[in-house]
């Protein structure tokens, strides 16, 4: 079968030849305060509540426009404004009932790069591996000198001394939702249904921009001046990203279960894994901590056959089931097995 695309592919070995070259001997790599797990059993929701990012809430009411200029527009301007009291009051009530609950493990690990993989230690001699995570590199031509990243390359690789770290999160918002949602459905009260899994989400959001803050400036401790507005988080001019599998720069969503192996985020927050590598409940993020000031978001974009073989190779699975998963991302028409 043919190509699905008419773009041209690097090999494997040239992206990597390609790839993000940091210079590690000039990098300031800081030792996290601690090396490990840490979890919050039920973190304020007054607190999450201050980093809310209200403009996608008001999106999905289908109201355009961004927090708070949008109180000012001709066509949306009262409705948005009679939305965020309501949402607010309904806030206070969540808050105040102890309706939700948020809950949230974070983790900080020493690692270092090998290839594409990103090796994980269980302390700083560097010499027992907790796991190994897999990353996707770009492999779709670019006319210019641009490079080929992958997320690995934002991490030391080993054997050149530096000592680098990883981290990762779960965070949810959600605990105590169905109860709620029942309570509304017995009301039949279909407005605030909606408003509840609205603000859980957006709850969820914020608890996640909370915790990275926490990292960057105590738990780690790599910007511990950062001192930033509003508008500059929403904005992400922070170092350093939060990255999370079956997102652009790591497309492959099978990757949450190691990071939830990792923080036995089960246990931990009661978030929940559906076969389909979606999170239970629905207002919760997980994710990776890179903190290199390089570390960027980007897209990986589509790839070859070339990689997916490999790829299928470093995480032990069938090639069939790899393809499954990145069925979106595949620069070519999967080899479908033949049933016999």
């Amino acid at each position: 079968k043919g190509r699905k695309d008419n773009k041209k592919f690097l090999t494997i070995d040239e992206a990597r030849n390609k790839g993000l070259k940091i210079d590690w001997s000039k990098s300031k790599l800081t030792k996290p305060r601690f090396t490990g797990n840490k979890v919050f059993d039920d973190f304020p929701l007054e607190k999450i509540r201050e980093k809310i990012d209200w403009t996608p809430f008001f999106q999905t009411w289908e109201m355009k426009g961004k927090y708070p200029k949008i109180f000012d527009d001709a066509t949306y301007g009262i409705e948005a404004k009679k939305l965020f009291d309501d949402a607010n009051k309904l806030l206070d009530d969540i808050i105040v009932n102890k309706w939700l609950k948020a809950k949230a493990v974070i983790g900080l690990y020493p690692a270092n790069s090998q290839g594409d993989d990103i090796v994980l230690y269980t302390n700083d001699k560097r010499k027992e591996v907790i796991t190994t995570l897999h990353t996707l590199r770009q492999q779709a031509e670019k006319t210019n000198q641009e490079r080929y990243i992958a997320l690995s390359d934002f991490i030391a690789p080993i054997g050149n001394g530096a000592n680098d770290y990883i981290g990762s999160f779960a965070v949810t918002t959600g605990l105590g939702i169905e109860a709620l949602l029942e309570k509304f459905a017995n009301e039949h009260d279909d407005y605030n249904s909606i408003m509840t899994k609205a603000l859980a989400d957006r709850l969820a959001e914020a608890f996640a921009e909370l915790m990275h803050e926490l990292i960057r400036k105590e738990f780690w401790g790599y910007a511990k001046d950062e001192n930033l507005r509003y508008e500059d988080i929403i904005a992400e001019k922070y170092h350093g990203i939060r990255p999370a599998p079956g997102y652009p720069a790591q497309p492959d969503h099978t990757e949450k279960q190691l990071i939830f192996d990792l923080l036995e985020a089960g246990e931990n927050t009661g978030i929940k894994l559906t076969e389909s590598f979606a999170m239970y409940p629905a207002s919760s993020v997980s994710g990776l901590y890179f903190s290199h000031p390089e570390a960027k978001y980007f897209n990986v974009g589509k790839i070859n056959r070339d990689q997916v073989e490999e790829y299928a190779q470093r995480k032990n699975m069938p090639i069939e089931e790899i393809e499954r998963w990145l069925a979106p991302i595949l620069a070519y028409e999967r080899t479908e097995k033949e049933v016999i």
